[in-house]
């Protein structure tokens, strides 16, 4: 084998090889001599059917089988030799002249190609001691956890035939804020009907918030049978690109109102949850906030310390990473500018504008991936084995009825299994940079602390 190097520059690396015909044949003729003491041949005994015969029948495809080791191996090599950390799978340039092709196949002549490597880069990693972050946190009032019960009960409260607070003058009962109507709608634009605006026998409970804002209020004061046309405008970020900012009307038959019962918070409701008593559900409504206020506030510490990694680290990026991120974001942005029907005017951008955006992004993700691969191979980090299994466990969990699909699809697939283990592994690196760096807790509101930002997604690390 003939190895010349043809470029070395950045991160890019290319080779010229030159696999030798006598190389190639030895092998071939070991093959086919392997071959020839098992194959059982028509008109010869075993072990007795001539090479040369056994080449005209098999030759070609066992000398592409050759072939495609050899050039694995010699690739292999390269790596080795030349102490390369590749960020890819290398790309080979092959020969494409048919009777060039057919000469190396007939073990006649040379195999020659190119083969390109893009390397990971070399960066120092350095002390984490000069970042700071801050962490927001929050403390759990009773207010919250009052609250949290008060949604609780909404799941399991019983509605009952609202009848008129004006017994003694016969006037029909009303719907009123916090009563649940049962109505039948028509949704029209400009006077025409318009897809997925009509519904029938719908519950809507006034001032849950269900529906288009103002839809609610206007059928406050209706009676049963009463026949209303709500206006209301679409908000202009609605879902549907064809309804966002549009004004609708909606022809609205109230068929029957029902109002709440009464719910009582005590340790009978409790028991309906399965707690012992109004302590023990208060207790562990109380467990549960926190722990989404933890998460939430990790969430935060996260991108805080995101951000500083990445204005601290600047270095040349493998291209393909680059594009192969890109690629992805790309595709499910895509999709959903295709679910929703959005164009790039739609969201006050272009194309081009957008394209550029997101390879920022996509450079960001790749960045801090390869940031925090290498401070957690320095620190030592690991991720076991049964914390991958309790992770798909929980993945499994989340496709009902197709648990033993999902599991063997995972168990069966590294990739995609390596995907599992990704997230684990980025956390608990974060985890050690957070013993590295200086941490400080700053009390904000509740809504301050669940406000997500609208960016988090993309600007995470590539795993």
């Amino acid at each position: 084998m003939e190895v010349t190097q043809t470029l070395s520059q950045g991160l890019k690396h290319e080779f010229r090889v030159v696999l030798p015909v006598g190389e190639l044949a030895a092998k071939l003729d070991a093959q086919l001599s392997e071959l020839r003491n098992k194959a059982q041949i028509k008109g010869f005994r075993p072990g007795k059917a001539p090479t040369s015969y056994l080449k005209k029948l098999y030759g070609k495809g066992i000398m592409s089988e050759v072939l495609q080791e050899a050039v694995n191996e010699a690739n292999r090599r390269i790596v080795e030799d030349h102490n390369l950390r590749v960020a890819l799978e290398p790309k080979l340039d092959l020969p494409v002249d048919q009777t060039l092709i057919e000469k190396v196949l007939e073990a006649e002549g040379d195999f020659a190609y190119s083969v390109a490597f893009e390397v990971l880069p070399s960066f120092e990693i350095g002390t984490f001691d000069d970042i700071s972050v801050e962490r927001p946190v929050v403390a759990v009032s009773d207010e919250d956890v009052a609250k949290s019960i008060e949604q609780l009960a909404e799941r399991i409260r019983e509605y009952e035939a609202k009848t008129s607070d004006e017994a003694e003058t016969g006037d029909e009962a009303k719907a009123a804020k916090g009563d649940r109507v049962t109505i039948d709608f028509t949704g029209k634009l400009d006077g025409e009907p318009f897809e997925g605006g009509t519904g029938g026998d719908i519950d809507l409970v006034l001032g849950s918030g269900s529906f288009i804002p103002g839809f609610e209020e206007q059928l406050e004061g209706a009676g049963a049978g009463d026949q209303r046309v709500v206006k209301v405008k679409f908000p202009d970020d609605y879902s549907a690109s064809n309804l966002a900012g549009k004004d609708a009307e909606f022809d609205v038959t109230v068929k029957a109102i029902a109002t709440p019962k009464e719910l009582p918070i005590d340790d009978a409701f409790a028991g309906k949850y399965g707690f012992e008593n109004l302590a023990a559900l208060q207790t562990a409504v109380r467990a549960n906030i926190e722990a989404d206020f933890d998460k939430a506030s990790r969430a935060k510490l996260k991108r805080s310390l995101l951000d500083a990694l990445d204005k601290r680290f600047s270095f040349d990026l493998p291209e393909g990473l680059v594009e192969q991120e890109f690629t992805t974001i790309w595709g499910q942005l895509d999709a959903e500018r295709q679910r929703s029907g959005k164009s790039f005017e739609d969201e006050g951008t272009t194309e081009e504008s957008a394209r550029g955006e997101y390879r920022r992004i996509a450079e960001r993700r790749v960045r801090l991936g390869l940031v925090l691969a290498e401070i957690g191979q320095k620190a030592g980090v690991t991720v076991e084995d049964k914390d991958v299994t309790d992770a798909l466990v929980e993945r499994v969990r989340m496709f009902p009825g197709r648990e033993k699909e999902v599991w063997d699809f995972y168990r069966n697939n590294p990739q995609a299994l390596a995907q599992i283990r990704a997230p684990l592994y980025e956390e608990r690196v974060v985890d050690h940079l957070v013993t590295k760096i200086g941490v400080t807790e700053k009390t904000v509101t509740r809504e301050e602390l669940m406000a997500e930002d609208e960016d988090d997604e993309l600007a995470r690390p590539a795993v």
